[in-house]
């Protein structure tokens, strides 16, 4: 079932300082690029689709709506401020360029989290937060530009005790043993590691 009140949305603002300047959402992965590929899998849960990238020209071969942030900050909380800002939907469901292994089901379960009360639904494991695997109400709008204006760039800064639901790591597991959607590329060894599992076929 399609999530028409929420839009699926890419980060795509990130240096990548350990990639040797290769602009990680255009590594390949299969034939496909990693954008791509995460662009495929938003496509076929949300009618609405956007990427936030502060290097739009090099994005140009994607049928995709791209937008730039608003703060000129380079952390993700600009990000997400941005896709808040330019979104048409009550929620935005956010996810990293570089995270090849998100699955249809996890973005699933953090959506079926949201509540009466509810302005943002964030994973938690072991590991921590993962806000960037997460949904936000557009509620959070204000704040966000808010926490910007004061120079507080932790997304964290954004969570409220009432208003943040946790989605509890048994759930998490039951459908990610190995929490692979959670898994982001930063290095060439990473990158090398996650092309290995997709070239095998070996389950996700």
């Amino acid at each position: 079932m399609r999530k028409a009140d929420c839009t699926g949305v890419i980060l795509a603002g990130g240096l990548s300082s350990r990639m040797n300047g290769k602009n990680k959402a255009l590594l390949d992965m299969g034939g496909v690029s990693i954008i791509q590929r995460t662009m495929t899998l938003l496509e076929d849960i949300f009618e609405k689709v956007m990427v936030v990238s502060n290097t739009p020209h090099e994005l140009l071969g994607l049928d995709v709506k791209i937008v730039s942030d608003i703060f000129p900050v380079r952390c993700s909380l600009a990000g997400i401020h941005s896709a808040l800002f330019h979104a048409d939907t009550p929620w935005v469901f956010v996810v990293p360029c570089d995270n090849p292994f998100l699955s249809r089901e996890m973005v699933t379960l953090v959506l079926s989290h949201r509540s009466d009360g509810a302005t943002i639904v964030v994973p938690e494991t072991e590991r921590g937060l993962e806000p960037l695997c997460a949904a936000y109400s557009r509620e959070n709008l204000k704040l966000a530009e808010m926490r910007l204006a004061e120079g507080r760039y932790k997304i964290q800064s954004l969570f409220r005790k009432k208003r943040t639901r946790k989605v509890p790591e048994a759930e998490i597991r039951r459908i990610d043993p190995e929490l692979r959607s959670f898994f982001n590329i930063n290095t060439p060894e990473e990158y090398q590691w996650a092309l290995g599992i997709i070239e095998e076929g070996r389950p996700i």
